[in-house]
């Protein structure tokens, strides 16, 4: 059984340094040694393929008509035809491109960003750094899509006492057809309401096609830590298939499975704690599509037929397109399923209460640092006889801790007579040395699921705690928490009863030290939270190994 164990503890020990290692070289910006990752492409420039006329055309430049394909146009053009259209509200900074009437770049004026804190936080984006846009347009014949340079009318500034305004693009009539893009924006809303109006003012009956797609270099979100994982990419929601996250590399070598038909749900392009989602009203029907559509850049979007129109007839869709931060109440309020792009992984059945009870703890506290200290307390409290039993254990066990240890040395030549001593001895001291573990394993869930809340809360993003803490998304800049949190783990692993085995006893003292060199590089939120939970688990056990009448002893590794 000794033996069994040592391999285990080798095993983790061993593999826990690949990791560690593996996590160190991608922080210097250095290339895995282990498991490497594929090496992010560049954007490639902007290219102009064409395109069958059913198809949502690849294409991310101005045109010109060309019967029976998409057209293609120069750079010059491009140029020519281009105008960025700037308008502003309360937590918006927008940019509008003439060239389809897309949205090119969202900027959030309550959000500061993650690498560059004087700045405004940017999610779509049309730059040698980042491509990232929302576009629509009409297929199904030659027809306005995208690429169609558009005319502007409306507003560009949400003036005090006005509550929304409306951008206006207007395509000319390719085809006798015409579209119109309204985009309605509101105060203290990431949502745009949209209205797309096609015209028919031919002479025969068309039956054109509205597509919507948010389209996105597969490069990681800057800033973001190696020492952790959230997902960048794809998700596509619908009732009967639920939340569907897809890879760029499932899509890059053609094996995303999506639910392709549906009459409800969204898709979406997600990142760590912000999401742009294109809706569409329950009911109405559309097709789902992920595909590559250039070196390195993705699309995910939808689909919807818009019937016949006849000459001289007009027909409106209203659908939604949101573009912020995963305020989860918002999204849950805004369309069914769509709070899971707020990712709490596989443990959002227990992610969600915690995350509404911190949410609670926050409007009494006014501080996200002080409602994570007051979760963790409520969280021991609900939890504190389980841990009194945990504790009991450990405390019976650090009890007859120096029988074993003496037995183990008389009978160190007789391992088979040293494991039946000690089985004897548990059993003469009624003490089961599995009994601290159940209690605690059965914890384990709820504690994970409260990591996944604290990195996954935008909350946390800029939220200042005390002194020199001003973000709780971001690493302690001064390292004080990190440090306070392997001290408290080494504290709590001296209380607790030392291994019989040496090799095991000194790797009890060794992980500690292994794992907390990833918490300097945690947001420190997730380091809060781990230090109050040490602090609190620290309090109890001495509490019960004092009431037990055990006295404080500090199991120090002996290393030789």
């Amino acid at each position: 059984m000794t033996d069994i164990r040592r391999t285990i503890l080798w095993v983790i020990f061993g593999f826990s340094l690949v990791l560690i290692w593996d996590q160190w070289q991608l922080y210097n910006g250095k290339k895995p040694t282990f498991f490497p990752k594929p090496e992010p492409v560049a954007t490639a420039p902007l290219a102009t393929p064409s395109a069958p006329a059913n198809e949502v055309p690849l294409v991310l430049a101005p045109v010109t008509a060309t019967p029976g394909q998409v057209p293609t146009t120069s750079a010059d053009a491009l140029a020519a035809r281009s105008e960025k259209i700037e308008v502003q509200t309360d937590v918006f900074k927008l940019s509008f491109d003439t060239e389809g009437g897309s949205l090119v770049h969202t900027e959030f004026t309550k959000h500061r960003d993650l690498v560059d804190p004087n700045k405004n936080m940017v999610l779509l984006d049309q730059s040698s750094s980042r491509v990232y846009m929302a576009q629509t347009g009409l297929i199904g014949g030659d027809f306005p899509t995208h690429k169609v340079p558009m005319s502007f009318s409306g507003e560009r500034t949400l003036q005090d006492g006005q509550d929304q305004l409306r951008a206006r693009f207007e395509s000319a009539e390719i085809n006798s057809v015409k579209l119109v893009k309204t985009y309605t924006l509101k105060r203290g809303s990431y949502v745009i309401d949209v209205q797309h109006e096609v015209i028919n003012n031919g002479q025969s009956t068309v039956a054109p096609q509205l597509y919507m797609q948010l389209v996105r270099d597969g490069n990681k979100p800057e800033g973001e830590s190696s020492f952790y994982f959230t997902f960048t990419g794809p998700a596509i929601y619908t009732d009967a298939k639920k939340y569907n996250k897809v890879d760029f590399e499932d899509i890059e070598d053609n094996s995303a499975l999506i639910d392709k038909s549906s009459t409800n749900g969204y898709v979406a392009m997600v990142q760590h704690y912000f999401a742009s989602a294109w809706l569409l009203p329950d009911g109405v029907q559309r097709e789902n599509f992920v595909r590559k559509v250039d070196t390195n850049l993705y699309a995910v979007g939808m689909i919807t037929p818009l019937t016949d129109l006849a000459p001289g007839q007009s027909k409106t869709i209203s659908n939604q397109l949101y573009t912020g931060p995963q305020l989860e109440k918002v999204l849950e309020a805004l369309s069914p399923g769509l709070d899971l792009v707020k990712d709490y992984g596989w443990l959002a059945m227990l992610s969600k209460p915690l995350y509404w009870l911190l949410d609670q703890l926050h409007s009494v506290l006014q501080n996200w640092g002080w409602s994570i200290v007051a979760l963790v307390l409520l969280l021991k409290i609900a939890f504190y006889w389980l841990n009194a039993k945990a504790y009991s254990s450990m405390a019976k066990m650090k009890a007859i801790n120096p029988k074993i240890m003496e037995m183990r040395e008389r009978l160190k030549n007789n391992p088979q007579q040293m494991q039946q001593e000690m089985m004897r001895i548990y059993r003469e001291e009624k003490v089961n040395p599995m009994g601290g573990c159940f209690p605690i394993m059965v914890q384990i869930p709820v504690f994970i699921a409260l990591y996944w809340v604290l990195l996954s809360s935008v909350e946390m993003r800029n939220a200042p705690w005390v002194g020199w803490i001003h973000d709780l998304s971001a690493p302690d800049p001064f390292f004080i928490l990190p440090v306070v949190m392997t001290l408290t783990t080494l504290l709590q692993t001296a209380l607790n009863p030392a291994p019989p085995d040496p090799l095991q006893a000194k790797l009890m003292w060794m992980m500690p030290l292994i794992f907390s060199v990833m918490f300097f590089f945690f947001p420190a939120g997730l380091v809060l939270y781990w230090i109050t939970n040490n602090i609190l688990s620290i309090a109890q056990q001495w509490m019960i190994n004092t009431r037990m009448g055990v006295p404080p002893q500090f199991n120090l590794p002996k290393f030789k």
